[in-house]
């Protein structure tokens, strides 16, 4: 088990790339660049590229001709297994490397996106590269004298958005169902997160995928991810993010070619503890994970606790019981609790949240705080408000950060009410001991996910994905191919 001090040693030996990755190799891109500063201690890692028009111009038609050359959309699928899982292995080898990476970029604990991250990415990789001979095509009933095959075909270039709070995750839940229903990708990773994708693409170079294939294109928002959004010649775009910026690549896709997008967007994921849970300790610990695990930057984080008002003082003290296990720290102490919000200005936000919420008149149980160290106040304490009002900001608006807003109830029709008093639709989870109550509020409760007896459960089996403005489309599981392959019917008279 690595100790601090190790991961210092592999953080000061990170190289972070920062021109893009196009074509097959890093490219010269133009002037205009951006900061990439490590929020765990203010410090500047690297002057990024901002690949802009250009750059995503410059890798669309890259993507263009090796999907047109054929070099992967028409290999054989034994070739395109081998390679895909040469490509997961190889990120199996670098995984200390990538996880350093990504702590550096973001904050986050290196032990989760080590211990975590990357061996799910890993074995999403794995997943979708011996998927690649599962899914079969069809023959559809026809006159005699007739066959008409329906056949599963990559689309094109897909352009894959993905934002900062899990980098690497992000990019597999992209990139490998994508890769391995034959098409080309250009990635733009999250301005406040490029460096372990830029690596990745390198990688995926050495495990043998043909250059154009996986390109990624380092920039804002406002110039890479629109030029990605508006070009022309993208087939498909797939983002998760804010509903807000999603709203935009709806309107990128009208005022362009009508690509088809793919939407997983924001949370106010509900988590619904009823006095009959088997284990209250138990649902206050899945709570605190619920909320206070990566900074609380997940986008189906629990930040919503609707309790039961028979249980609700005796579960409140519970779950302030479990702050002290979040403590922030340095992201690269495996003794941390937490580890730095990603930005300054992400900062402000979750700080805005929580005076709201005491103007508001909500009850701060514990936490509150931002908090200073090493140079940098991009930390925040877990913190919880009891009697939040439904239709208050806290408890409607998403904060992406470690702040818990609580609610009591009384009946099991007020909870439903109040699980889906919110635009989103994305998770939600039950602490109940009563198998009928499970199904009813599982059938009853709007939301893509309903965990019962855990908070945020998913898999590489299982689709991953929201109603309402939580947006649409699924990643994870066999129906995240569904995104990436049209339907063409092939009708012969013989």
């Amino acid at each position: 088990m690595r100790t601090h001090q190790d991961w210092i040693a592999e953080a000061a030996k990170a190289t972070l790339h920062t021109r893009p990755f196009i074509g097959g190799g890093f490219v010269e891109a133009g002037e205009e660049t951006f900061e990439n500063r490590n929020p765990a201690n203010g410090a500047l890692l690297a002057q990024v590229a901002d690949a802009g028009e250009a750059g995503v111009d410059r890798a669309v038609r890259a993507a263009r001709a090796t999907f047109e050359a054929g070099t992967w959309s028409r290999a054989g699928v034994a070739e395109r297994r081998a390679k895909m899982l040469r490509f997961a292995d190889l990120l199996a080898e670098h995984a200390a490397e990538l996880a350093v990476l990504d702590s550096l970029d973001m904050g986050k604990r290196v032990v989760d996106a080590h211990d975590l991250d990357l061996p799910f990415s890993v074995n999403l990789f794995r997943y979708y590269a011996e998927a690649i001979d599962k899914v079969n095509d069809e023959v559809a009933p026809t006159p005699p004298g007739t066959t008409a095959l329906i056949r599963r075909v990559p689309l094109g270039v897909v352009g894959a958005v993905v934002p900062w709070n899990y980098p690497v995750d992000m990019l597999a839940w992209k990139v490998a169902p994508a890769m391995a229903a034959g098409n080309s990708v250009v990635l733009k990773p999250a301005e406040q997160s490029p460096s372990s994708a830029l690596r990745i693409a390198e990688l995926a170079a050495e495990a043998g995928i043909p250059d154009g294939v996986l390109n990624v294109v380092p920039g804002l928002g406002e110039t890479t991810g629109r030029a990605l959004g508006l070009h022309p010649d993208v087939d498909v775009l797939a983002f998760t993010g804010s509903t807000e910026v999603g709203r935009y690549f709806l309107q990128y896709a009208g005022q362009s070619n009508l690509k088809q997008v793919w939407l997983e967007c924001g949370g106010k994921s509900p988590h619904l503890v009823f006095a009959d849970a088997d284990d209250l300790a138990a649902a206050a610990k899945a709570t605190a994970f619920g909320i206070w695990f990566n900074q609380g930057a997940v986008c189906s984080a629990h930040s919503r606790v609707l309790v039961q008002r028979e249980v609700h003082e005796e579960f409140v003290a519970l779950v302030a019981a479990e702050a002290a296990a979040y403590t922030p720290g340095d992201p690269l102490d495996p003794a941390a609790g937490m580890g730095a919000v990603v930005s300054p200005e992400q900062t402000d936000g979750i700080m805005r949240f929580i005076d709201g919420a005491r103007a508001a008149g909500s009850r701060l149980v514990t936490g509150g705080e931002r908090i200073t160290r090493d140079g940098s106040d991009c930390y925040v304490q877990p913190t919880v408000f009891d009697g939040v009002d439904p239709a208050s900001e806290l408890a409607r608006e998403e904060v992406f950060g470690p702040v818990l807003a609580i609610t009591p109830f009384d009946s099991e029709d007020e909870a439903v009410a109040l699980a889906n008093g919110t635009a989103y639709g994305l998770a939600a989870s039950v602490a109940t001991g009563s198998l009928r109550r499970a199904h009813r509020l599982a059938d009853r409760i709007h939301a893509g996910t309903v965990t019962v007896n855990g908070v945020d459960a998913f898999s590489a089996w299982t689709p991953f994905g929201g109603f309402k403005g939580s947006g649409f489309g699924r990643d994870l599981s066999l129906h995240a191919l569904d995104k990436y392959v049209g339907l063409k019917t092939v009708w012969i008279n013989h």
